[in-house]
Parts: structure tokens; C-alpha cells; sequence
């Protein structure tokens, strides 16, 4: 069932609760998300970030996606997560994507309103909803980055200014996250999210939720954010079915490494409040 990231993000801020955005990079780990989703009667973002086109073209990744979100019993959104150029974007949105990042996080305060006004204007004509990011969430060593890239927290009365000039439909904010897995223990800024949640009424969005820990993505929720992203925790769930099984055949290792992604799935959409 198609549905928009503004209405199921809405939904989740008013009803206190999170939904997830896994990345998928092929079809294994699409119908895994996609299973849990249905099961349950709770809502997806099934999720494909630009970084990960060496591993699946744009082209498939819509193919994949459409289709789940078109035969799908259970609220699906189709999001291009992280989307690097606006002409990368305007592909995806051709292609049949509902719902777009634009990540200019890392340029100017100035260039990242410029650019990112420019997505929401074009999107917005064809009905596809925009998330930006304000501030800049860091990276551990992981399977995009293979470093560790510091995190810029949010500044309060920049995030309401690039709402008021954007028009933005949701905003990813940094406070304490980065993507990949930690190497030490996360320390998250909850004053910080009070402090945006207080002031902006959009849909707040965590990125780099994998080993951020249970407890405090679940406090994340409770004071605000309404869609959080996956992905090597879901990765590495399946990986760990190689590691622990004794099956011998491709076959079974396969229902193997989904079954695993489900579980890890299903643990992660109780924190978010919305499995119980």
C-alpha cells in the first residue's frame, strides 16, 4: 500500500510513537522488512540511500521498491535516503520514489537552504515529500565510509530558520548519533532534542540508529522523533545467520539470513512503541 512519509509521520508524532526506515540493497532484504511490516500492520519506510548504488543501480532498487510498495497489504513509503544532487533526486522521483532526503548537510548554511529549497520546489510538484538534514550526522567506520567522520550537533535557531526557508517536510537532526557501529558508548543529547522539539512542529528524523542502544532510541521516541534510520544493525543480523548456522546449502542459508533481519526488525519496532 503506497502511502506518503508526511502522513505516516504525522501520524507517528502525534501517536508518540517511531517509524523505521531500513535500507534495503537487494531484493533479500527488501521482502524481510517487507514480511515484518505486513505481519504486524505497522507502517515501513522501506529506504535506498545513494551510497549504496555500487551494490544495487537506482534503476533496480525502484523496481524493487515499487513493486513492494504496490502489492504490499501494509502502509509502504518509497524513500531515496541521502540523495547527494538534485539531479541524482530527480531521477529517483522519475522512477516512482515518494518520498526524497536531500543531504546537503555537509555545505554552507546558505547552500544547504539554496539547495535544498530547490528539492522541495521540484518535488513538491509531483507530490513527493523532502527530509533535509540541519547540523551534520558523523559516521563510525562502516561498510560506506571505512573511517570515523565526527558529528556536528544541531544549532537550535538554525534548524527553525531552515524550516521557515525551506519548506521542508521533516528534518534530521544531530544529536549524538552517527551511522555504522560504535566503537565506544553513544552519547546522546536529549536537552538538545527537547530544545528543537519545542520549537519546530515538523517530523524529526534520527539518522544512524544501529547500535545506538534500545534505551536510548526509546527515550529518542518518547521525547519526539518520529522516523528512525537503519542499516548495518539489519546487515549484520543476516550476516550473523552465516556465522551461526550449520546449514550447508544456499537455500537455507538464505531463509536463514532473512529470518535473522526479521527479528532484529521486530525488536527494533517495539522500542520504537509501535509493536508492543
Amino acid at each position: 500500500m503506497k502511502v506518503s512519509s508526511r502522513e505516516i509521520l504525522k501520524n507517528a508524532q502525534e501517536n508518540n510513537y517511531a517509524v523505521p526506515a531500513v535500507n534495503f540493497i537487494d531484493g533479500l532484504t527488501a521482502k524481510a522488512y517487507l514480511e515484518v511490516s505486513e505481519e504486524y500492520d505497522v507502517p515501513l519506510i522501506l529506504a535506498f540511500a545513494q551510497a549504496h548504488e555500487e551494490w544495487l543501480s537506482l534503476e533496480d532498487a525502484a523496481f524493487i521498491g515499487k513493486y513492494i510498495q504496490q502489492s504490499a497489504s501494509s502502509p509502504i513509503v518509497l524513500h531515496l535516503d541521502h540523495g547527494q544532487n538534485i539531479d541524482y533526486i530527480k531521477k529517483a522521483i522519475d522512477l516512482g520514489f515518494n518520498s526524497v532526503m536531500i543531504d546537503a548537510s555537509t555545505e554552507t548554511f546558505e547552500n544547504n537552504v539554496k539547495i535544498t529549497k530547490e528539492v522541495v520546489d521540484y518535488s513538491h510538484k509531483y507530490g513527493v515529500d523532502v527530509e533535509a538534514e540541519i547540523g551534520f550526522v558523523g559516521a563510525n567506520d562502516n561498510l560506506e565510509n571505512h573511517k570515523v567522520v565526527k558529528s556536528i550537533y544541531t544549532d537550535v535557531e538554525d534548524a527553525v530558520e531552515f524550516v521557515k526557508k525551506t519548506n521542508v517536510d521533516s528534518l534530521a537532526i544531530s544529536i549524538g548519533t552517527a551511522h555504522g557501529i560504535y566503537k565506544g558508548i553513544p552519547k546522546i543529547n536529549f536537552q538538545r532534542l527537547s530544545e528543537i522539539r519545542k520549537k519546530i512542529d515538523l517530523p524529526l528524523v534520527l539518522h544512524g540508529g544501529s547500535s545506538t542502544g534500545y534505551d536510548n532510541l526509546n527515550k529518542c521516541v518518547l521525547g519526539g522523533i518520529t522516523k528512525i534510520n537503519l542499516f548495518s544493525d539489519m546487515i549484520n543480523a543476516g550476516f550473523d545467520a552465516n556465522k551461526k548456522t550449520n546449514v550447508n546449502d544456499y537455500p537455507s542459508l538464505i531463509f536463514n539470513i532473512k529470518d535473522n533481519i526479521k527479528k532484529k526488525l521486530i525488536e527494533y519496532y517495539k522500542v520504537f512503541r509501535l509493536i508492543e
